[in-house]
Parts: C-alpha cells; structure tokens; sequence
C-alpha cells in the first residue's frame, strides 16, 4: 500500500480536510486497473505529461500522484500541477507536495543508488532502478477551475468537485483578504470551507461547468477522473459525456491547428466509466469516480 500524504500542517479551518472522497481518489488512482491504464497510456510517451488537480484542498491527491509517480504512471518523466480558487489551499498543497516528495520511500531509494552509483562509479541494474521515481511538481495556481491554462494542455485531470446540493453557490474568494475582527476571520473561513463542497443545483453547478470544458482542456490522450455522489445522478452525466461529438460546440475556435469540424468528428468517441466505488453510504453519500476519457479505436 502507497503511504498517505502527511497534511497535519493544513490549516483545516481555511481548507477542506481529507476525507472518504479524498481516499476514495487515492485508493482508485492507485488501483491495479487504472494504474496499468494509466502506464499504458503514458509510460513511454512524449511530451511527458501533465498531471493537473483541479480544487487540490489540503493537496493530498496531488501530492499522492507526485510521489508516486512511476508506480501510478509507469514514469516519472512527468510534471503535475494544481489550481484552487482557495489560496491558503494553494499554500497547503506547496507543503502537502514537497513533505511527500521528501518522505517517498520512491525519492529515498532512488538518492540511496544514486549514492551507490556514486561510490561505485557503475550503473545499477535496470531491475533495480525500475519502479522509483518522483514526478516534478510545477506550482500551486490561485485560479477558477482550468482557466489559468492553455488549451488541450492537460493530460490526466482530476477532480473532487464541490458536489454537495445547495440552494445556490457561493462567491469567488478575493485574491487577498484582509481581516479586521474575529467575527470577520470567522465568516471567511466559512466561505472558504463551503467553497469546496457546495455545489448548486443537484451539486452539479461547478462539476457541469468542468466537464462541458473538457473537450478543450483535454489532451488527445487525455482522461479526467471526476467524483460524483448519487444525487449528481452519475448514469445521466456518462450518458451526456458518450453522446458527445468534437468540438463541442462545432466552432472553428475549438478545433486543433489545420483540422475542421468533418474531418475531426469521427476520428473517436467519448467514454465515461465508472473506476472507483465508495459502496459505503446510502443515499446521496455513494461516491464513486468516473473516468472520461477519448477512445481512438
């Protein structure tokens, strides 16, 4: 079993704490079924990829993916990064990211023969030096969903949306706030948190604003894995996602460099699957992880 990130520095009054849904995303991107999925699909491709967290939080999952990067990708020629409206979840994640790089029993090993291949002024076998490994780590951004990046850019996004239903979703967060009272620091703190859980109508407000993004924020061998409780009505989301055609809408803007819209729209399909499984709570608790991705065959 892969260790857990360390978050005991996170500030969990300004920043949303791991929880099932945090696990969930570790446990099912760690699985022997997305984790042979995701090698084959990067292993030995280049430009080496981009690993994108989209609301990190507390940075667990990120950090997660970063440290483990050659187990969960088959390489570590990879570079991940992350986006939060929230800046002290972008502080958060800095930590979160450099104490699991640091603690890597991969980052450790991996010193430990370069050490060795010092001394001995030999390489290693490659069966020993398989499987260590860290990924590179960017930097946190302070930004709304994908927005700070180009397009088709990102090649493995995920995402732990706010997925709570509420009557309505809360205001972006100044990029600086300044406080003048205990009662102030209070409601800003509570903005903050429900910023990472409350997400409108059927929960879906933030989540439909993403995904519909996806066409153009994907790489052509790009796959999302997003979280969805049951009241998000999951079944209805991967239907829309397989009934997609490219672009999305049909508009030159959305098209790569010297294609048009006949000549893309038939060369793959959409999938979305369910990969993950909370199986644990009833009613609109159940989680579970979907994976989107772009079928070539």
């Amino acid at each position: 079993m892969l260790p857990t990130p360390d978050t005991s520095h996170v500030p969990y009054q300004r920043v949303y704490e791991p929880a099932e849904d945090s696990f969930l995303l570790l446990d099912t991107l760690s699985s022997p079924s997305e984790t042979s999925f995701l090698t084959s699909r990067f292993s030995n491709q280049q430009p080496a990829p981009l690993i994108l967290e989209v609301g990190p939080g507390s940075g667990v999952v990120i950090a997660f993916l970063t440290a483990n990067a050659h187990t969960i990708f088959g390489t570590s020629n990879l570079l991940t990064l992350a986006i939060d409206v929230n800046r002290y979840a972008c502080t958060s994640t800095l930590q979160t990211v450099s104490r699991a790089i640091t603690d890597s029993p991969q980052q450790q090993q991996q010193q430990q023969q370069q050490q060795q291949q010092q001394q001995q002024q030999q390489q290693q076998p490659e069966s020993q030096s398989a499987g260590t490994g860290t990924g590179t780590f960017l930097t946190p951004l302070q930004g709304d969903l994908t927005t700070p990046l180009r397009k088709n850019q990102v090649d493995v996004l995920v995402f732990n949306p706010p997925y709570v239903p509420t009557d309505e979703l809360p205001s972006p967060p100044p990029p600086t706030t300044t406080t003048k009272s205990k009662g102030d620091t209070f409601a800003q703190d509570s903005h903050l948190l429900e910023l990472s859980y409350a997400g409108g109508k059927d929960g879906m407000e933030t989540t439909n604003k993403l995904i519909d993004s996806l066409p153009t924020v994907l790489s052509d061998r790009g796959v999302a894995y997003i979280l969805l409780c049951a009241q998000n009505k999951p079944d209805e989301v991967k239907e829309r996602i397989r009934a997609w055609e490219y672009p999305l809408p049909l508009s030159s803007s959305s098209l790569p460099t010297g294609t048009t819209a006949e000549t893309e729209k038939n060369r793959y399909s959409w999938k979305a699957e369910t990969v993950g499984f909370s199986g644990k709570q009833a009613g609109w608790e159940k989680l579970q992880i979907v994976r989107i991705w772009r079928d070539f065959a």
